[in-house]
């Protein structure tokens, strides 16, 4: 396992933890950051036998958000030329096959916020806190978040808190969608780790076919979002996954799925 300088990849099993790991920077983002995590998701793409990744952090918060420094550097030109690669990063934790989770505690802010929202779940502790404040820089958000957020929240939550640049605490965040569950902070890894579990439990083409689905329900027609779900039926039933769980129901034992 190669060694990072801004995250830690531990994987175990069918299960991958990405921990950030600067925490005496807030745990910021960056051109260094970003540049690593396409080596950390290459590792993940590159194993097949990863099926949900946690996303964590070390230290008291999640993350700060893009480091401000990193900010100065760069202009239209630079952006331009970056931007589609910028964007790509959240993409693929949407697109890849493993189950993401984000398990956040403290501040998540700016891109950190940007990249949870590509996540397929959010559980937050009750002392995280989420802004989106791009627009207080003269920006808008340029990572997905003019696009994620209303589709997670709705058009009049996303626009008060990216335009009004609202700070909303964990409460707010499960009252709006932004996040599923909400938990004291020392139980926030063993839920994460629950959600996991119970997935990695379940057939894995099923789940794999299960989150694409419903990524596409979001971009597409019905009728294009039934032909997807008549193609996965076709595809997974009768697979040996799925005469297993039926078997394993009647005869009361806990199913082994072969990804078969």
């Amino acid at each position: 396992m190669p060694d990072f300088e801004y995250y830690d990849l531990n994987v175990q099993g069918p299960l991958a933890y990405v921990t950030l790991k600067r925490p005496d920077r807030l745990n910021t983002l960056g051109l260094g950051p970003w540049k690593e995590i396409v080596l950390v998701q290459d590792e993940i793409e590159a194993n097949p036998d990863i099926r949900v990744v946690i996303i964590k952090a070390d230290g008291d918060h999640f993350s700060a958000g893009i480091d401000l420094h990193d900010l100065e550097k760069v202009d239209s030109r630079w952006v331009a030329d970056n931007i589609h690669w910028l964007q790509r990063l959240n993409s693929r934790w949407q697109d890849m096959n493993p189950i993401v989770i984000a398990a956040v505690h403290g501040v998540c802010y700016g891109a950190a916020f940007e990249m949870i929202i590509a996540c397929d779940i959010r559980i937050a502790s009750e002392d995280a806190r989420f802004s989106i404040p791009e627009v207080r820089f003269g920006l808008s958000p340029d990572m997905g978040g003019s696009q994620r957020l209303p589709r997670l929240v709705g058009p009049g939550q996303a626009k008060r808190l990216i335009i009004a640049c609202d700070e909303i605490d964990a409460r707010e965040a499960k009252e709006i969608g932004l996040v599923e569950i909400v938990v004291p902070r020392d139980q926030l890894y063993e839920r994460a780790e629950k959600m996991a579990k119970r997935i990695i439990n379940n057939p894995p083409w099923a789940v794999r076919f299960a989150k694409k689905a419903i990524n596409a329900s979001l971009d597409s027609s019905i009728a294009g979002g039934l032909l997807l779900e008549q193609i996965q039926s076709i595809f997974c039933c009768g697979t040996e996954d799925q005469n297993e769980a039926i078997r394993a129901f009647f005869e009361k034992r806990k199913p082994q799925f072969q990804g078969k």
